[in-house]
């Protein structure tokens, strides 16, 4: 579906079972798309555990952009999208929503204002590579009271959150920013999330 915003439009591929226990909304990175396989086995384990999935190409992405801009622009767009899509698949489903490394940073800073029952963090960027000094730790927090759930990979350039920083940090060894293995533990980790956020 695409959905218009004060960015440009955006493209969401949705999945809406019949009865669907909650809605789970990814987006992806920075000049990424919503076919990184990591996403994918996430939203697999989102429908294997009775979820409304909808992958988001964000704004920039749609326009053919690899730069996501500032974001408040993009933070905007993701709340109209967000309230698009609630709008269509009924704002009583319990809402759930992440994304990887940018995707990731746009789900946390968010989540309070759409109401969040969780969030899955792939690949948060805590630093810019090789500036540690330059935390994100404060967006990986902001949601306070909502669980957020951090998959990272061991040799990620960009930095692995502290287990002090999420309800979960989940972090696969030897792997980078990209994850080219895994996939497996990624299902692992967030399934059981699903089922308590959506009871």
């Amino acid at each position: 579906m695409r959905i218009e915003t004060s960015a440009g439009p955006a493209e969401v591929e949705l999945r809406r079972p019949r009865g669907a226990k909650f809605l789970l909304l990814l987006t992806h990175g920075a000049g990424g798309g919503v076919d990184a396989k990591d996403i994918l086995a996430v939203r697999d384990s989102a429908i294997a555990a009775g979820g409304a999935v909808g992958l988001v190409l964000q704004p920039y992405r749609v326009a053919g952009g690899r730069a996501p801009g500032s974001a408040p622009k993009q933070d905007a767009a993701w709340l109209e999208i967000v309230d698009a899509v609630r709008r269509r698949v009924g704002k009583k489903l319990p809402l759930i929503q992440g994304g990887r490394s940018n995707g990731a940073r746009v789900a946390c800073r968010t989540a309070i204002e759409v109401g969040a029952r969780g969030v899955i963090a792939l690949s948060f960027p805590l630093h810019p590579p090789g500036k540690p000094e330059k935390s994100r730790r404060d967006e990986l927090l902001a949601p306070g009271h909502i669980e957020v759930v951090v998959i990272n990979g061991g040799s990620d350039p960009f930095g692995v959150p502290d287990p002090a920083d999420a309800a979960e940090v989940c972090v696969i060894p030897g792997q980078p920013h990209s994850f080219r293995t895994g996939f497996d533990v990624i299902a692992e980790t967030v399934t059981p999330w699903f089922q308590r956020w959506s009871n």
